[in-house]
């Protein structure tokens, strides 16, 4: 029966006992709460979303999280991003510990939990939705920023030190890693490792390149060390301006 629906086993099963077992009527069951057509549904790709961010005004607790679905324009709709915005209000209040532990939570204003409200969200919106991913910082301070309506979104955690309102460079580190997508923080924590790998690819660069192919290889790992400074530009941001708050 799962086969043929394309339900998940729980609400297969759900449909069997409220037709005390008869098939056809338990797939028309699915088929009248609408789990049948949002199964399907959840079979197309879902490729577009939005990510969202935000920072209790109470606590301090924050949480970022993206969701996808299939369109472009099913992202900018409000009864989309209504739901993007209450999967984050479960991150922020009940701290799941992976998407998984998300799906089991209750739903805002509902008795049902996130996993049961999906199919509904998906009926009622038309497409396939898909939580990704989400991440949640417990410790102040936070600053959140979203851009172009959720096309990015960027959390920040501060260590501030000295009780100063650290949030106007919050936003400037964010708007920099929106902006940047930057693989780490600063250059100093980038691992020995991946700066070792940028070597070798520089070199391997030259090796294939006519012009440098024939030189010593010393000359090559020079000039390969001299373009880390450019591989540490393009994936760290910019060091912010000094400030007593420390990140």
């Amino acid at each position: 029966m799962a086969e043929m629906t394309n339900v998940g086993m729980m609400d297969c099963k759900k449909a069997l006992q409220a037709t005390d077992g008869d098939m056809d009527k338990a797939v028309d069951w699915l088929r009248e709460k609408g789990l049948a057509k949002a199964a399907k549904k959840a079979g197309r790709v879902a490729a577009e979303g939005m990510a969202y961010a935000h920072v209790c005004s109470e606590c301090g607790v924050a949480a970022i999280v993206e969701v996808n679905c299939e369109t472009d324009f099913c992202a900018k709709s409000d009864l989309f991003k209504a739901f993007v915005k209450d999967v984050c209000k479960v991150v922020l209040n009940d701290n799941p510990a992976d998407v998984e532990a998300l799906l089991q939570c209750k739903y805002p204003g509902s008795a049902l939990t996130v996993a049961e409200t999906l199919p509904e969200k998906v009926m009622s919106i038309g497409e396939n939705l898909q939580i990704r991913r989400f991440a949640r910082f417990a410790d102040p301070t936070n600053v959140a920023y979203v851009h172009a309506g959720g096309s990015r979104a960027v959390l920040v955690n501060l260590a501030v030190e000295g009780g100063i309102d650290a949030t106007e460079i919050g936003k400037n580190i964010a708007m920099q890693i929106a902006a940047m997508n930057p693989k780490y923080w600063d250059k100093s924590l980038v691992p020995q490792a991946d700066i070792d790998h940028e070597r070798e690819v520089q070199v391997a660069l030259m090796d294939n390149d006519p012009k440098m192919a024939s030189k010593p290889q010393a000359i090559k790992e020079k000039a390969a060390a001299g373009k880390i400074n450019a591989f540490f530009k393009e994936n760290c941001p910019p060091t912010p301006p000094r400030s007593s708050a420390a990140a």
